[in-house]
């Protein structure tokens, strides 16, 4: 009899964990509010439960006799996510400590000032906040709720009056009622993701990500990312011994982490982590490249406790064995889909690894998905020997991909550019 396993929330990305837990043989059962999440369209069984309300979810488990829990791809889950587990003394890779730490924007600003990591200078504003005084940052500045992701609730501020209206509107977002006001980053952007084990951090993927600027002063998207980073040696050099630090004082041992920084004349600056699978999916090259797969350690992890295999560290390479990675984000414009075309021969490419589309003809890009990643039509996961060969795919893929409205304009905001072959040629 196949074991059950309870997937929190029903987005589109966590769509793709629930099919490698079906591929495992795995009985999955998705937990979300909303009954059309993507997810609970392939699970084995779903149910319209809001996950916060922690006793209804563990009355399911203990009614349906689940083998193991385990949160999604947002963020937001992995508070309940923690006490469900906790609750039922089942296998969790997150604790209270390391739950303050990366599942809000307040807590992690909190730790890395305690472990000497550069953060982004910023104030915080909450609902009893006199919002006209709180800024005494030069403006632009970025508001973004502290406990909520994907850019929902963010916004580029350049004046007061900006300002004050988008405070307010960022609090609706925040569960806690608490805005974070930093100082708008304009530079460079990367990521890096690790995976723990058995208490060990491993550097297991670092990019470099790209945004959008092309929406006025809604949170920028990403666009795209390349693998590994132009900024690696110099990572691994003055960044990673710190964050080793500051892993071992939280008393990490289980799971996967990504961690972005703004770089800006030589120095990083952490912001935005994602303690669980990311919707940018670094996971997909990882198991290309490297041969492990973070979802199927995930699964077996939540059903036995146990989480990668004993050669995980010799597999483990965030080089990527010489080869180049790129995700390709293709963001659209408000308006409704009428066609699409091109996409069925770029997912045949040999260098395209995965596809993931979130969009299909009728289909309605909403004002409100604008500036968030719920206007990702899709990610296309490239893999290939040299940067060279990614710029040719890119350009390619630019060519044949048309998506329009029902006024046959185009509704593709922006795509990403071929990489500067020296800075990646190594």
């Amino acid at each position: 009899m196949s074991k059950k396993l309870i997937i929190l929330g029903g987005n589109p990305e966590t769509a793709i964990l629930v099919k490698t837990a079906i591929s495992m043989g795995v009985h999955t059962i998705v937990v979300d509010p909303n009954p059309d999440s993507p997810a609970k369209k392939i699970a084995d069984e779903s149910y319209d439960i809001e996950v916060f309300n922690i006793n209804e979810v563990v009355d399911l488990v203990k009614r349906l006799k689940v083998d193991g829990v385990l949160v999604g791809v947002a963020d937001i889950l992995v508070l309940p996510y923690s006490k469900i587990c906790k609750e039922l003394g089942i296998p969790c890779y997150a604790t209270e400590k390391t739950v303050e730490a990366f599942c809000s924007k307040d807590g992690f600003k909190k730790h890395c000032i305690e472990q000497n990591i550069q953060d982004i200078p910023g104030i915080y504003i909450s609902e009893s906040s006199q919002i006209d005084d709180s800024n005494t940052m030069k403006f632009p500045v970025m508001i973004k709720p502290v406990d909520n992701g994907g850019g929902v609730g963010m916004k580029i501020c350049r004046d007061k009056v900006d300002y004050n209206n988008s405070v307010k509107t960022a609090l609706k977002f925040s569960k806690k009622g608490v805005v974070l006001v930093e100082r708008y980053m304009d530079c460079d952007d990367m990521a890096a993701y690790y995976t723990f084990k058995d208490g060990v951090p491993y550097l297991s993927a670092i990019s470099d990500r790209f945004t959008t600027k092309k929406q006025g002063d809604s949170s920028p998207v990403c666009i795209g990312a390349v693998f590994p980073s132009k900024y690696t040696e110099q990572f691994v050099k003055e960044v990673h011994p710190k964050l080793c630090v500051f892993f071992e004082d939280l008393g990490v041992q289980t799971g996967v982490l990504n961690i972005q920084f703004f770089v800006e004349d030589g120095i990083f600056y952490a912001y935005d982590p994602g303690f669980r699978l990311q919707g940018e999916a670094p996971h997909i090259p990882i198991a290309h490249i490297n041969g492990f797969d973070h979802r199927e350690m995930l699964v077996n992890f939540a059903l036995t406790g146990e989480f990668g295999d004993k050669d995980f560290a010799s597999q483990n390479d965030y080089n990527f064995k010489g080869k180049k990675a790129c995700t390709i984000w293709v963001l659209l414009k408000q308006g409704q889909i009428k066609s699409i075309e091109g996409l069925e021969e770029i997912k045949s490419d040999d260098k395209v690894i995965f596809v993931l589309d979130r969009f299909k003809t009728g289909d309605v890009v909403e004002p409100l998905m604008l500036g968030t990643e719920r206007q990702v039509f899709a990610r296309i996961y490239l893999v290939a020997d040299t940067i060279k060969d990614i710029n040719n795919k890119i350009t390619e893929f630019q060519s044949l991909l048309k998506i329009e409205n029902a006024n046959d304009e185009d509704m593709i905001l922006q795509w990403l550019q071929p990489f500067n072959e020296d800075d990646y040629s190594n």
